[in-house]
């Protein structure tokens, strides 16, 4: 409520959302998300039209840079089908970033191990280790909130810097390379530890597939599973999940351990695929920009999809931009910003709306 006049505006709950506007509502964010884009690139002095073609179209016009949108996209989808999961059953994990850290490093012990071998494919080993390193990372914040009854979204999030500070104890300790004239980092992988290229001439990769493959079974277990029908209710009415009989303890610890183990998935397929070593640029923030992708995809797998894709676009109009125009490298987060702000902005008026009260007369 604002008040200040005798008259004041009240915020007032809908009785019935629109559902027309809760799947539009994203498309609208993106809209307006450009608009203000053009009138910041416009402050920065630069041409608004030329800098939005630069960062959201340019990318797409060539064969690499299609390519590139679905690897940079897959880690993305990978770790918000996770998220999407469990926010729809109201557990908070904030913490995927750590938990793709994780997944990353479980892999690479793997990959490091195994040096020398050649004869079968390493990276086949590294993806159970990444999914347990993920998986682990998620059963901490699990375990607390259920022994503790501590706060996962406090939990997890903290966990990420743990996880930021044991990558950074490895690259300069164990295991940095030897032959690496000094910089903190593992040795490169060999080429069995390496996610082979699906598409000639591109970085796609299989992670590619396997987060398109996760997107399918996101949907079947949503859609057509009892699984996805308890997390539902779990989610919107907690009160009848209990006298249904439903767990919340364990659909807890299974939102947490999914969400952990796809996110470590994602920080596998990272380091087997697009960077092929351990180094302490890992920390890419795609755990927290793929919040903004499970929301931005309405907390569907096939949302997630399009959401995800979306998100990856901004990163590589980013350095495109950066580039070509001379922009800062934070012109990606302050889009992905304004795009959160926006869909956050907008879902509030699919919930709410402003009425405007004047004392003496009917509320308008």
């Amino acid at each position: 409520m604002v008040r200040g006049w005798p008259m004041h505006l009240e915020i007032v709950a809908r009785g019935e959302r629109s559902k027309l506007w809760t799947y539009l509502s994203p498309v609208l964010a993106i809209v307006l998300t450009l608009v203000t884009a053009a009138i910041l690139f416009l402050l920065l002095g630069k041409d608004p039209m030329t800098a939005l073609k630069v960062m959201w179209l340019d990318p797409l016009l060539t064969k690499r840079g299609f390519a590139e949108l679905f690897v940079k996209g897959a880690p993305l989808v990978l770790i918000a089908v996770g998220l999407a999961l469990g926010f729809r059953a109201n557990v908070w994990n904030i913490g995927a970033e750590g938990q793709f850290i994780m997944g990353a490093i479980f892999a690479s012990g793997v990959a490091l191990a195994f040096h020398d071998v050649t004869a079968w494919p390493v990276w086949l080993a590294m993806i159970p280790a990444g999914i347990l390193g993920g998986a682990f990372w998620g059963a901490i914040p699990a375990f607390l909130k259920l022994r503790f009854n501590a706060n996962e979204i406090l939990t997890s999030l903290m966990l990420t810097y743990v996880a930021t500070l044991i990558l950074l104890y490895l690259v300069v300790g164990p295991w940095k390379d030897p032959e690496g004239y000094g910089f903190p980092q593992s040795r490169m992988f060999g080429d069995s530890a390496n996610s082979p290229r699906v598409i000639p001439g591109t970085r796609i990769h299989v992670g590619v597939f396997a987060a398109l493959a996760v997107v399918g079974i996101g949907w079947f277990v949503l859609s057509k599973s009892l699984l996805g029908f308890k997390l539902k209710v779990l989610g919107h009415a907690p009160r009848a999940a209990a006298y249904a009989g439903f767990s919340t303890g364990q659909l807890t610890w299974l939102s947490l351990l999914v969400g952990g183990g796809l996110a470590g998935l994602a920080g596998m397929f990272e380091v087997a695929g697009p960077i092929g070593q351990l180094t302490p640029a890992l920390p890419t923030g795609y755990g927290f920009t793929a919040i903004i992708v499970a929301f931005l995809g309405r907390l569907h797998p096939v949302g997630v999809l399009f959401g995800g894709l979306v998100l990856a676009l901004s990163y590589l109009g980013g350095e495109k931009a950066q580039i070509l125009l001379g922009l800062p490298a934070a012109v990606t987060k302050i889009n992905q910003g304004i795009l959160l702000f926006y869909l956050l902005a907008c879902d509030l008026f699919i919930r709410y709306r402003l009425r405007l009260v004047v004392p003496g007369r009917k509320a308008a």
